[in-house]
């Protein structure tokens, strides 16, 4: 027997004397609420389920929340470890079978809920998901749409092993628990969208300073740090003779390769300045022997490591362009360490994360040489002084608007 919830949507709450008696509820509002991840939400909804003799075999939830490469982020707690897996599906799973043919597809779209029996013999089911639970022991599955406040659509399914799957009084209340387990789910999806966008916008160490407070105007902070900068070649020749479409799509290569690199290696983006780029590798240290300082022959070395991958991405990127008859892609990357102030400027009504400091503007001076010196990458005195068995020295050089003339160096 196939039984269709299609009539049961959650914006058609139900009145609030109805919640009376629900434990599901009960337990959401007592103490549901204090969970401070979605996981622990998700598997604290699975234990009171079993506690009330609900036959949960397997609860999946699915949010849909805004990300620059995910569609959103399912959790999948399953009775037989009582772990929840987390799992961000991207983009490219909305054009798959896995998806076009699962309950999900239709729920996004406004059909509503379903309901499946897997143990009536000789029952044909529809999505292929079904088999599987089936084949794993699941009875009885239930996938349920679940608004939050917005009108946004997600998803929320159980899958039962009970013979006979589970009763009408069981599904009317998990019914009745969903559109509150949805705003208990929409808080943590909303917190979860803000550090994703702050993430994407400012960085990672940024976002975590704005979530943490640090968001009025002059907040800041002297830190030590591997500064990285980099720069595209000959960006206004190529902008004036390339389409429009065609110099983005060059420009993205590059930072592609720079900022892919940079955060693969567990730096800090901090910002783009046209076709150059601002990173750094916090040291959290600072010592007058730094050769001899762990945290920073790290960050060194992943600087470092970040600089000859970027140079890898360009170099793979540039051989696809010659193929295609495209201009090769020209750059240089200057690496130095020092103390630097990471703060807050701009104007309280927009502001942003930065390191201002004689340091930022020497790693500045210092990329630029890479065009007079014909090499890629340098690094100052002071970087190469940490790593210097994968350095050599270029000799002194004066650099533009710095008082004193510098020992440059460059990849071995």
């Amino acid at each position: 027997m196939i039984t269709s919830l299609d009539t049961l949507r959650p914006s058609e709450d139900p009145p609030v004397s109805s919640y009376n008696g629900n434990p599901l509820i009960d337990w959401m509002i007592d103490s549901g609420w204090q969970n401070p991840e979605p996981r622990e939400l998700v598997a604290g909804l699975a234990a009171t389920m079993l506690k009330f003799d609900i036959p949960i075999w397997r609860i999946r939830v699915t949010i849909r929340t805004l990300h620059p490469q995910f569609i959103g982020t399912s959790y999948t707690w399953q009775r037989k470890d009582g772990q929840v897996e987390e799992f961000s599906p991207r983009y490219e799973i909305l054009e798959s079978d896995a998806y076009l043919k699962s309950p999900y597809a239709s729920i996004f779209e406004g059909a509503g809920g379903t309901r499946r029996r897997l143990d009536v013999p000789g029952l044909a089911l529809d999505f292929p998901i079904l088999e599987d639970l089936k084949a794993e022991g699941a009875t009885d599955y239930v996938a349920m749409p679940m608004l939050f406040s917005d009108g946004k659509i997600n998803a929320i399914t159980f899958a039962g092993d009970r013979p006979g799957g589970f009763t009408t009084a069981e599904l009317e209340m998990i019914y009745e628990a969903v559109p509150v387990f949805g705003r208990l789910m929409e808080v943590h999806a909303l917190r979860l969208t803000a550090r994703t966008i702050l993430d994407t916008y400012l960085g990672r160490h940024s976002g975590k300073r704005v979530l943490n407070g640090g968001i009025k105007h002059g907040d800041g902070e002297d830190i030590h740090a591997v500064i990285w900068f980099c720069d595209l070649r000959g960006s206004t020749r190529l902008a004036d003779r390339l389409p429009r479409s065609t110099f983005l799509s060059l420009l993205n290569d590059f930072f592609d390769a720079m900022a892919g690199a940079v955060l693969d290696s567990g730096g800090e983006v901090l910002r783009y300045i046209g076709d150059a780029a601002l990173a750094i590798f916090p040291v959290g240290a600072t010592t007058p022997t730094p050769e001899r300082c762990a945290l920073h022959v790290d960050a060194c070395n992943r600087a470092m490591n970040a600089a000859q991958d970027a140079m890898g991405r360009l170099a793979d990127a540039n051989a696809r362009r010659a193929e295609a008859g495209d201009p090769p892609i020209g750059y240089g990357i200057g690496l130095h360490l020092g103390d630097v102030m990471y703060d807050n400027i701009g104007v309280p009504e927009r502001l942003e994360f930065s390191v201002i400091g004689a340091a930022a503007n020497e790693a500045a001076r210092i990329e630029s040489m890479t065009k007079a010196l014909h090499k890629p990458v340098l690094m100052s005195s002071d970087f190469a002084r940490v790593v210097p068995n994968r350095l050599v020295s270029l000799g002194v050089h004066v650099l533009r608007g710095v008082s004193e003339p510098q020992e440059i160096f460059t990849l071995a």
